[in-house]
């Protein structure tokens, strides 16, 4: 499989001897490099027509995202090194005024409630808050710990996936211990 992938995808010339040296190898990231492969050598972005959604006082819109040592749904260690979080997956990071104003607190133990035109609870219990620059209004954190968060009938209009980027939350109190 190695070889024949070698044999079609740039940047993988020589993948057996060079998946075998100690510490691996680089892989190809021609955009954080600045090469873009397009007619014109440059960036192309889409701009697509966006409402956002009402958040009513005292709730946050929700990010559910991938740790960096985290492949899909599969999370490899307990560290991200992209957000300075070690040892710990049930953190919900909020930014320091959205904590001020919900009376709460760095480190403090919260239940995650989603908020569903259905009236159903769905709740991720004991998540440890945690103080970080996202935009006022929206939290974010790890799934799969957040997936209960997801109504299966909330998805986006056309292509029927889950509406993971923009979940209405509240933060309880937790009753619970730390998992």
């Amino acid at each position: 499989v190695r070889d024949r992938i070698a044999r079609v995808v740039p940047g993988f010339e020589d993948f057996n001897e060079r998946v075998a040296a100690p510490g691996g190898f680089r892989l190809p990231n021609p955009v954080n490099e600045g090469v873009f492969r397009t007619p014109s050598g440059k960036a192309v972005f889409t701009v697509n027509p966006f409402t956002m959604p009402e958040v009513p006082a005292g709730h946050l819109l929700l990010q559910t995202l991938r740790s960096h040592d985290q492949w899909n749904t599969v999370p490899y260690a307990h560290d991200d090194r992209y957000r300075g979080i070690h040892r710990a997956r049930r953190v919900v990071l909020v930014n320091p005024a959205d904590l001020d104003a919900l009376g709460l607190a760095d480190r403090d133990l919260v239940d995650l409630v989603s908020v569903w035109r259905d009236g159903t609870e769905r709740r991720a219990p004991g998540f440890r808050v945690v103080p970080y620059p996202t935009s006022e209004g929206s939290a974010a954190a790890y799934y799969p710990e957040t997936n209960v968060l997801v109504p299966l009938d909330s998805v986006a209009d056309i292509s029927n996936t889950p509406t993971s980027k923009a979940v209405l939350v509240r933060l309880e109190p937790s009753d619970g211990e730390a998992r």
